[in-house]
């Protein structure tokens, strides 16, 4: 039988997850294969988009789910290619990586387009947390 938790207790975690990676962390959103886990190196891939996310970038966890707070945007990408996967760092250190798709497809994150060009602008639609236990 799996552990089930309270929705205070899956909060919790779930707050605790974001003061873990810091205010004001990076994303970067890459082409490639997704890296077997955050301590694992960056993907080969290439860095589309890179941006400081705002202070207080997820909202207060409810119902054992965080979403984004805030505007996720780069104004102008690094590079062209489809962004198939993320990364989230508090300096050198990833602490959340995931899939990519855009908005509908069901992925860890949704972007508006993820068919990115050099210079076009990058907006992040959708990334939820959703603790386990419930």
């Amino acid at each position: 039988m799996a552990m089930q938790y309270s929705a205070s207790v899956r909060n919790g975690a779930l707050d605790a997850m974001e003061t873990a990676a810091g205010t004001a962390p990076t994303l970067k959103i890459w082409t490639g294969t997704l890296p077997a886990n955050c301590a694992a190196a960056d993907a080969a891939g290439t860095t589309l988009a890179t941006m400081t996310l705002p202070s207080d970038w997820l909202a207060a966890a409810s119902g054992g789910t965080k979403a984004i707070s805030g505007t996720w945007q780069d104004a102008s990408a690094d590079a062209t290619g489809t962004a198939t996967h993320f990364r989230i760092y508090q300096g050198a250190t990833c602490h959340f990586q995931g899939g990519i798709t855009a908005t509908g497809g069901g992925g860890d994150m949704t972007l508006d387009n993820t068919s990115i060009a050099s210079g076009q602008q990058i907006t992040v639609t959708t990334f939820t947390l959703t603790a386990g236990g419930a």
